[in-house]
């Protein structure tokens, strides 16, 4: 059998795009920091659907876990040729606002993270090619967001390093993906700040997280590279890719439009 690896899985995101994998087929493994959430969403996977969860407890802001994660998908001969990075840090406080070492994690499980585990799963990934790699940035990685200045940062690394990976791959027969999404409505606290923020348009621009798992999913293995679920979230990626990076700041730190950033 296949597998396919969701590093963040357990929750939200990264368990919509686990259960869409399921429906394809694919055994899962499911890599987060929370064990208890991990045997939860293990259990709920197998109960409603034919396939086979192994799941791995890591903290993905520690250095080591990348290669403690390849350590067990070879000692256990998985035959990986999906790894979907989909765990992220976020939230209403940023740089200004948090201590340097909260910076730091937020850099490390947005950015590094994903860029060490792709490097430790190629020579899996190549073995066992035609494979896909699905990587997570946010409408916050097209622009510069004030209120957001590190957040936006890392996502924005991760859609370049997504850009370039993807033709340093080609070859190999790896396709590589780049998950953009607006909101997310992944818990009732998030759809209640979104309507109350951004009124109908944040309704309009929000997706259900099983909706977006199952889009990432279908998209990416057709290949596709950016992948911005929603019209509206799209249009509006669009305008972020088209004006100036200056303006934009500018314009973005308003304080009503930098609510916008709480929520993507």
């Amino acid at each position: 059998m296949s597998w396919a690896l969701i590093a963040g899985g357990s929750k939200g995101i990264g368990y919509a795009v686990s259960e869409a994998l399921g429906r394809r087929g694919y055994d899962i493994l499911l890599v987060a920091r929370d064990g208890q959430a991990l045997a939860a969403a293990k259990s709920k996977l197998e109960s409603h659907m034919p396939v086979r969860v192994e799941t791995f407890a890591a903290d993905l802001s520690l250095p080591a876990s990348a290669g403690d994660i390849a350590n067990w998908c070879r000692d256990n001969a998985f035959d990986l040729n999906i790894l979907c990075h989909v765990a992220g840090m976020g939230g209403a406080k940023d740089y200004l606002r948090l201590p340097v070492s909260e910076l730091n994690r937020m850099v490390s499980v947005n950015f590094v993270s994903p860029m060490s585990l792709t490097l430790s799963m190629l020579p899996m990934l190549q073995k066992n090619a035609p494979s896909f790699i699905l990587n997570t940035a946010s409408l916050a990685g097209f622009a510069p967001f004030p209120f957001k200045n590190v957040y936006s940062a890392t996502k924005s690394a991760v859609l370049f390093f997504s850009y370039s990976l993807r033709n340093q791959l080609r070859e190999k027969n790896i396709s590589v993906s780049c998950l953009c999404p607006g909101p997310v409505f992944t818990k009732p606290a998030i759809e209640d700040e979104t309507r109350k923020k951004l009124g109908w348009f944040g309704s309009q621009m929000a997706i259900e997280a099983g909706a977006l798992g199952e889009m990432a999913v279908r998209q990416m293995m057709n290949g596709r590279m950016i992948i911005v679920p929603g019209r509206l979230s799209f249009l509006v990626s669009v305008l972020l890719r088209l004006l100036p990076a200056g303006i934009l700041a500018r314009v973005l730190s308003e304080k009503p439009t930098a609510n916008l950033t709480d929520t993507i």
